[in-house]
């Protein structure tokens, strides 16, 4: 087969956006640094979330990344329509009405109901969404409004971007956990289609994404943690380290601590450092998935395969719904292992959680293993898929002929006429 479709995944090594409703913490100095929650370059070259590559000495592009906004202080606020649709992991409609919660710092709103196949259609800022609220939603102000008042106050019809910086959709039916969308510079003029979130019924997963050992630190190791938090949100690295060092050396078995030190110290580029934080996090609340996630993530940079499939394997036993790009490191690591069968059940499983197209590159990945088996018709389709997805990415003239070559493979296949 032409080398120009055998590819080795070697240039998969990506860092996709993890931590939903996690702190994230600015790049300051390190060379190959990458912010939690955030994307970065791998040793060697790599992609950017939202389908950007990397290569060796150039800078990531991120063509799917919304442009900076002006500043929501002083605009004026308007009704933010948004639609879509929940369905079951499965494929299947909820069994019922499912409530649209807007959660705001923590603060959830109903915003409206699906019908029984699972559509919705709402208006963020509407004064009607006041009838909807119920004993399992908060009638407080949001956090996120400067002005004190409900966002849903007939003093202040629509909604203001600054009062959706901290907030996320969800879809909200007991006994199910629920994808989550970020909020944060929504606009009323963005396109109102969310696409499908996704709801995955609990079960006895040994997994969790909150650590059950955060309710036992003492107070002065929590004191320390929020300092922490909040000197990281002034962008003060040195002292929100320093704090968070702290309140981990006052309780040892802190694993949100340590999993946040390992953040700020992989945004400062400190990996070594970094990976012990997370290995600290994980003895302390073997659990705890989220410092899973990133030990994967620099597995994923330094091309530790087998370490990778092991890591992502875990992470994946642990939650099998939350976190799509751990799927995908695992597909990566077992098509670099030779193991391709595993390598597709992943990154098939990848792409079914990421509902919202926010890692292109599972088309990518998932396109060259069917070309490696000769199956040239799905694999074009998968490769126009990527270019439909990430259609300004680096490489996206490189995919664009390796396109071109499967189809005229897929045409001159005995097999796929």
């Amino acid at each position: 087969m032409s080398a120009i479709i055998r590819l080795r995944i070697f240039v998969f090594c990506t860092a996709i956006s993890v931590l939903a409703g996690q702190p994230a913490f600015a790049q300051r100095g390190g060379a190959g640094g990458t912010a939690p929650g955030g994307g970065g370059t791998a040793p060697g070259g790599g992609t950017s979330p939202g389908g950007g590559t990397t290569t060796p000495g150039r800078t990531p592009t991120q063509p799917n990344q919304t442009p900076t906004q002006p500043q929501a202080t002083g605009q004026p606020n308007q009704l933010i329509f948004l639609s879509g649709r929940v369905m079951l992991d499965d494929g299947t409609p909820p069994p019922n009405r499912v409530a649209i919660q807007r959660i705001c710092s923590t603060t959830p709103r109903t915003e409206g109901y699906t019908d029984s196949r699972g559509y919705f259609s709402i208006q963020l800022g509407s004064n009607s969404s006041d009838s909807l609220q119920d004993a399992s939603t908060s009638g407080l102000p949001d956090f996120g409004d400067p002005s004190g008042r409900s966002s849903n106050s007939p003093l202040g019809g629509g909604i203001s971007e600054r009062q959706l910086m901290n907030c996320e959709l969800r879809a909200y039916l007991a006994g199910y956990q629920s994808q989550s969308v970020s909020l944060a510079n929504r606009r009323a003029l963005d396109n109102p289609d969310l696409g499908t979130i996704l709801l995955h019924r609990l079960g006895a997963s040994e997994g969790t994404t909150v650590s059950a050992t955060t309710l036992a630190a003492p107070k002065d190791a929590k004191k320390a943690y929020e300092k922490g938090l909040d000197l990281a949100k002034k962008n003060k690295m040195d002292e929100a380290r320093a704090s968070l060092e702290k309140a981990v050396a006052l309780y040892p078995r802190y694993s949100v601590a340590w999993h946040t030190l390992g953040k700020l110290q992989v945004a400062q580029g400190q990996l070594d450092a970094a990976r012990q934080s997370f290995d600290q996090s994980v003895q302390a609340d073997p659990k705890y998935v989220l410092p899973y996630v990133e030990i994967a993530q620099l597995q994923m940079r330094a091309r530790e395969w087998q370490q990778l499939a092991d890591t992502s394997e875990k992470a994946t036993q642990l939650d099998p719904f939350s976190y799509p790009q751990v799927f995908f490191y695992n597909a990566v690591a077992n098509y670099n292992l030779h193991k391709a069968a595993a390598a597709e059940e992943s990154v098939r499983r990848a792409q079914k959680l990421d509902t919202r197209h926010q890692i292109p590159q599972v088309s990518h990945l998932l396109g060259v293993i069917l070309a490696d088996r000769q199956d040239f018709t799905a694999a074009a389709e998968q490769m126009r898929d990527y270019l439909k997805f990430a259609p300004e990415a680096q490489d996206a003239s490189t995919v664009r002929t390796q396109l071109e070559q499967l189809e005229k493979l897929a045409k001159a296949s005995p097999t796929e006429r």
